[in-house]
């Protein structure tokens, strides 16, 4: 990739906080630095908000919000659709600064660019379908009416490893149930928040509707909201253990909350399925994102009739990834974020590795400059291994072989995680009874991909509550209000 066309791109994005429709340092000018995870180097320098910033662009967010409730649902879609447009047309610059400061080839930034406009285009559908009802009152006299009004101001927190999806994701729904947003982008990925910002500008959106704080400690500068009675809603994506800190400090004004957290996915493989499938499903479901993604499969467990051959076919297609910087067209592997995640997904091979698993490829990190790890597939894997019961995010993949249907959904289910499931199989009937009996909020049956905005994204246990994408993803965003009429 061209040095010129890297520093053009990085040049244009904004660096600064924005609130109520204005660009503006962090309060004493703080900054805090954006690496590259493939040089180590540092690409950038982005206002450090503080939770005086906050407070300001909460402020803005309060302010705006009566008018933003009141404009038009068409008008809130409109705007929705042409930021649709927007990110459609800027999809190459907007990749290229996606894989500079999270690492991913190019190629899949583009690909989430695709995905993140499609929540755009879809909640502009979804604007003008916020229906109510109204019927007559089961003893006769009266009406009763019901009507679905805006929550109010929200805090949005968006995690580093899909920048740009997780906020179209969030921010799309707002917009068109008429929220107003405080935005605080991942440490690690502001810019992309910052040009998505910027964009949503540029497609009309009033000032104060969407305000972006970022910043390098998020519970001192973000917290403070939490308590301020004129937020109405968090919505959160990111780690379980931040989720519960987040949820309890949430109780006390009694938010509305979203919450998206870990997972844990297991990967099943039945002795009827199309191998060939289970195995291109299986690479899908494990490095994509290079495994930096929550619905990443983390356990695989395959029938034992068929174990072999998954398995030497998996191999062979994790030897076919090349790992290096995501500038790379030949990339198929990007770094991981950085060093913290580095150093777990390394202790958590070394841990499987000195209980008995086998490395069959990979199983240590490629070295630096940079956070590379390359594709990892294990065997004879222990059952107090951790990374069966910690999410690894990053390419790793520990097999598991089974004998019976009931085993595998009983090990699939021995977790307190329920974000998606995969399984692959050729029987209806499995396919039906298995897929009900996995504890999560997802099932890709025969694929390896479930993300999808027309879709209800979301899980059980501790990998949260509440949804987002698809119809009931604008309900979150929304308060049901009844009215008694008196005819």
């Amino acid at each position: 990739m061209p040095d010129a066309t890297i520093d053009k791109v990085l040049g244009s994005v904004p660096r600064q906080l924005f609130i109520g429709g204005t660009w503006r340092p962090a309060a004493g000018g703080r900054t805090l630095a954006v690496e590259n995870p493939a040089t180590g180097e540092v690409i950038a320098e982005v206002a450090d908000g503080s939770a005086d910033d906050a407070r300001s662009a909460l402020d803005a967010a309060v302010a705006a919000q009566p008018g933003w409730a009141a404009t038009p649902p068409r008008d809130r879609g409109e705007i929705l659709r042409r930021a649709y447009q927007l990110l459609t047309e800027r999809t190459n610059d907007l990749a290229l600064l996606m894989t500079l400061e999270m690492g991913k080839p190019v190629a899949e930034s583009a690909a989430e660019i695709t995905y993140a406009a499609e929540f755009f285009r879809w909640f502009a559908e979804e604007a003008v379908r916020i229906e109510g009802r109204f019927s007559v009152n089961p003893a006769g006299k009266g009406r009763l009416v019901v009507l679905r009004q805006p929550v109010g101001p929200c805090l949005l927190i968006t995690p580093w490893n899909f920048p740009m999806a997780m906020g179209t994701r969030k921010i799309g729904p707002a917009v068109a149930a008429g929220c107003t947003m405080v935005l605080k982008p991942a440490q690690q990925t502001p810019l992309s928040s910052l040009a998505l910002a910027e964009l949503l500008t540029d497609a009309g959106l009033p000032p104060g509707v969407l305000n972006v704080v970022t910043t390098s400690n998020a519970g001192e500068t973000t917290g403070p909201l939490l308590s301020d009675s004129r937020l109405r809603k968090l919505s959160f994506t990111g780690s379980t253990a931040v989720g519960q800190s987040l949820a309890a400090k949430a109780a006390d004004q009694l938010l509305r909350i979203s919450m998206e957290l870990g997972g844990n996915a297991p990967f099943l493989v039945f002795g009827d399925a199309d191998v060939d499938a289970a195995v291109s499903g299986a690479v899908i479901a494990k490095l994509r994102n290079g495994g930096e993604a929550c619905t990443a499969a983390n356990r695989f467990y395959v029938h034992n009739s068929v174990a072999a051959q998954f398995t030497e076919q998996l191999v062979a297609r994790f030897a076919d990834m090349p790992v290096g910087p995501g500038t790379d067209p030949a990339t198929k592997i990007g770094p991981l974020i950085d060093g913290r995640q580095l150093q777990k997904v390394s202790e958590l091979v070394e841990d499987a590795l000195k209980k008995g698993a086998r490395c069959l490829i990979g199983g240590a990190p490629s070295g630096g400059p940079g956070y590379f790890y390359p594709p990892t597939v294990l065997v004879d894997v222990a059952p107090d291994a951790r990374l069966l019961r910690e999410e690894i995010f990053g390419p790793v993949a520990p097999i598991v072989t089974f004998e019976d249907e009931e085993d595998a959904v009983a090990q699939a289910n021995d977790t307190e995680f329920g974000l998606v499931s995969y399984l692959f199989t050729s029987s209806l009937e499995r396919a039906l009874r298995v897929s009900e009996a996995l504890e999560t909020g997802m099932v890709g049956l025969n694929q390896g991909l479930v993300s999808n905005p027309a879709a209800p994204f979301g899980g059980v246990k501790h990998s949260g509550y509440g949804r987002e994408g698809g119809h009931e993803g604008i309900n979150e965003y929304v308060e049901v209000k009844y009215l008694a009429v008196n005819l």
